[in-house]
């Protein structure tokens, strides 16, 4: 009698013993091509991919990649870190969005950092599959450092908010997209900061406030905006604008500057304009104000008369 009740206690432990371990959220997680995603996500055992790593992370904590790699799209709910700092960090989108940023309810101010990641939508032989490289969607702030986005078929960052929010993106390439840099929101303030950042290539527009955004302003400094088979540069929201600095507007745009809308607005200050299909085209009631030290050459400058309210080359 005492075998048989030993023997039916081990049963009955048994499933405890088998069930798949339950770890607690840290603040700095990692992943590597050699990990797995059943895995604690810690330095000794890491996670194969970012998803895996997402619900191992705790709010305001770090994933970082451990060697090169590709680990997958991912989205995120809560202020958090994404680093490749050190190695080869990269993520494949086919037919989806490479990193989806979309803060949960009650984390709605929370930070976003996405840093030293190569992010491409290719679909190899079949072309561009995936939709946005970035899509911004919520969240209080993202920022973006150091990050190659190349290949897809909606933009390479998309920023699409309800209630505003913070876009900074700095030391970062764009090419061979849809769009470059696509802004909007449907309440709130969209405030986008653009620093040493390389749009080049695009199907469409390389920086573009969209029609229908309750507010979008853009601040382009140091930056590259070349070879977008429609615009460089353009507003067509009637509540945006674009101040452009010490950038290059320049080589083979439709339009290097293009204010479409009739209340947006348009502040440029020491950029190269040049080599364009048009220089500056200005809309019936469109703003565009220069500080007087543009450099526009090789471009015909086309605004409509009537609108034409401040504009010095």
């Amino acid at each position: 009698m005492m075998k048989i009740r030993l023997a039916l206690a081990a049963i009955a432990v048994l499933p405890v013993a088998m069930a798949t371990p339950v770890y607690a959220q840290a603040t700095r997680t990692w992943v590597s091509g050699v990990g797995d995603d059943v895995n604690p996500c810690s330095r000794t055992a890491p996670c194969k991919t970012f998803a895996g790593a997402i619900s191992k992370t705790a709010r305001f904590g770090e994933i970082s990649v451990l060697d090169p790699g590709g680990f997958g799209a991912v989205t995120i709910t809560k202020g958090m870190t994404i680093s490749g700092d050190g190695t080869l960090a990269s993520i494949l989108a086919s037919s989806v969005n490479g990193i989806f940023v979309n803060c949960a309810a009650g984390n709605e101010n929370d930070v976003v950092v996405i840093r030293n990641l190569s992010i491409n939508g290719s679909g190899g032989s079949v072309g561009n599959t995936g939709l946005s490289g970035l899509l911004y969607q919520g969240c209080r702030q993202l920022t973006v450092e150091k990050v190659t986005i190349e290949g897809f078929t909606v933009a390479g960052i998309r920023m699409n908010t309800s209630n505003g929010g913070e876009l900074i993106v700095n030391d970062t390439t764009i090419t061979d997209s849809n769009a470059g840099v696509s802004v909007n929101t449907t309440a709130g303030q969209a405030l986008v900061t653009l620093d040493n950042v390389r749009v080049q290539n695009m199907t469409t527009n390389g920086v573009e406030t969209l029609a229908g955004s309750a507010f979008a302003a853009v601040d382009v400094f140091n930056s590259d905006i070349s070879h977008n088979n429609a615009d460089g540069l353009k507003v067509s929201g009637p509540n945006g604008q674009i101040n452009a600095i010490d950038s290059a507007l320049a080589f083979n745009n439709g339009s290097a500057v293009n204010c479409a809308a009739s209340s947006g607005r348009f502040r440029l200050a020491r950029n190269l304009i040049a080599n364009n299909a048009n220089g500056i085209t200005i809309a019936g009631g469109c703003t565009v104000m220069s500080s007087g030290n543009n450099s526009v050459d090789g471009a015909s400058t086309t605004p409509n008369a009537t609108s034409r309210r401040r504009l010095r080359s």
